[in-house]
C-alpha cells in the first residue's frame, strides 16, 4: 500500500470562512451530517442534534477546562517583552512552558509579571522548544493565572492589539468544563448549551465524560511528508470507571458510542481493548490516528472543520474515508460554513 502523504490532506479555504467570533447562541451553529454508508451529506443546525441521535446512544464528552495559560511578562535584565504559555506543572513544582521573546531563552533568565509584583526565572531549557519556569513568589500559580493569565486562543483567531475580551474567556470553554489543565478547548463541545444537555437527557440519550488535557501538540504542523513519520506529543488523559461502565452498558443495549471531538476519539481508542471494550485508566497518550485505521470503540463523531494538513483532519479522514471527507469539506466551503474553533460542526455516523 502506498504511503499516505501530508499533501493528501490539503484543501483550499477562503480566509473569510475562518470564524473569528462565536455566534451569540452556541447551538445556532450549522451542523453538516455525513452518512458513511451511503455517502449522503445533509445540512441542519446544531440544536437539531438531539433529533439526529437515537434513544440509547451514548455521548462521550471531554470535560477538560482551559486554563488562562498565556502570560505577558518582561525580562528582568532588559525589560524586553516575553510571552509565556504554561503547559503543565512538573513534579518539582516548576512549569513546562513555551517561551517567546526577541532573544533565545537561557537558564537563569529572569522575568517579571504584574508590574514587578511577581518574579520568576527559567530553571532549565528543554528539548522541543520548551523551558521550565520557576516562580519566585509564594503566590499559588492558579492565583497568578486568575489575575494575569489570558485564554490562549489559536493564532488564526485575531484580536485587535492581541488582547482578549471576557467573552473569549467564557466562550472558548465548554459549558461542562470542570477539570483544569488544557491550553486549547475541545472545540466540538463548544456548541452545547445547558438546555441542549437537558434535552438529550429527556430524549433518552445518555452522557459520560473523559478528560484529555489538550496541549499544543494536537495542533503542531506535520512536518514530515510521509504521515507515518510524524510523532504526536503526549497529552494527559483519564477514563473513569463510571465511563468504562457506561460504554459497556451502551454496547449491551445496542446503542452507538458518539464521540464529541477528536480528543474523545483518541482517549477512547487509547483505552480500548481488541473486543471494543474500554477500561478505566489514566496516563499519557501519544496516539496518532490517520488512514488506514480500524476504530474499536467509536461509532459516530461530532467534530468541527479542521485545518488543512492537520492531525485532526487526518483522524476525521481515517474515520469517514478520505474521499467522503474531501467531498464534505468542498461542500462546506461552497455553502459558506464557518471553519475552525469558533466555526460550525459536522456529525459523522
Amino acid at each position: 500500500m502506498a504511503a499516505v502523504k501530508v499533501s493528501d490532506f490539503d484543501y483550499h479555504l477562503p480566509p473569510h470562512l475562518i470564524a473569528q467570533f462565536p455566534l451569540p447562541d452556541r447551538s445556532a451553529s450549522r451542523l453538516m451530517t455525513v452518512d458513511r454508508k451511503t455517502g449522503r451529506i445533509g445540512h441542519a443546525r446544531f440544536a437539531d442534534l438531539t433529533g439526529l441521535l437515537r434513544r440509547g446512544d451514548l455521548l462521550v464528552l471531554n470535560d477538560t477546562r482551559v486554563i488562562p495559560a498565556r502570560l505577558r511578562a518582561r525580562r528582568s535584565d532588559t525589560g524586553g517583552r516575553v510571552e509565556i504559555l504554561l503547559l503543565e506543572e512538573d513534579r518539582d513544582g516548576s512549569w513546562i512552558a513555551l517561551w517567546k521573546s526577541s532573544g533565545r531563552p537561557r537558564e537563569g533568565m529572569g522575568f517579571e509579571l504584574g508590574e514587578g509584583r511577581i518574579a520568576g526565572r527559567i530553571a532549565d531549557v528543554c528539548p522541543g522548544g520548551r523551558v521550565k519556569i520557576q516562580f519566585d513568589a509564594p503566590v499559588p500559580v492558579p492565583d497568578i493565572l486568575a489575575e494575569l493569565g489570558e485564554t490562549p486562543l489559536p493564532p488564526y483567531i485575531r484580536r485587535r492589539g492581541g488582547r482578549l475580551s471576557e467573552m473569549d474567556r467564557e466562550r472558548y470553554q465548554t459549558v461542562y468544563a470542570r477539570n483544569p489543565g488544557a491550553v486549547a478547548a475541545p472545540t466540538a463541545g463548544l456548541h452545547f448549551t445547558r438546555k441542549m444537555l437537558d434535552s438529550l437527557d429527556a430524549a433518552g440519550i445518555a452522557k459520560c465524560w473523559v478528560t484529555l488535557h489538550v496541549g499544543p501538540g494536537t495542533f503542531m504542523p506535520v512536518r514530515s511528508e510521509d504521515v507515518e513519520d510524524h510523532e504526536m506529543e503526549s497529552e494527559r488523559y483519564r477514563v473513569s470507571p463510571e465511563t468504562a461502565a457506561a460504554i459497556a452498558e451502551c454496547r449491551r443495549r445496542g446503542g452507538r458510542v458518539v464521540a464529541v471531538g477528536t480528543t474523545v476519539v483518541r482517549t477512547l481508542e487509547t483505552a480500548a481493548d481488541d473486543a471494543g471494550g474500554v477500561k478505566a485508566c489514566e496516563g499519557r497518550t501519544s496516539l496518532f490516528i490517520h488512514p488506514p485505521c480500524r476504530f474499536r470503540v467509536v461509532d459516530a463523531l461530532v467534530t468541527n472543520f479542521h485545518l488543512p494538513r492537520s492531525t485532526l483532519l487526518m483522524l476525521v479522514c481515517a474515520f469517514a474515508g478520505m474521499d467522503l471527507v474531501k467531498k464534505a469539506y468542498a461542500e462546506a466551503v461552497a455553502a459558506g460554513y464557518r471553519f475552525y474553533s469558533y466555526g460550525d460542526a459536522m456529525l459523522i455516523c
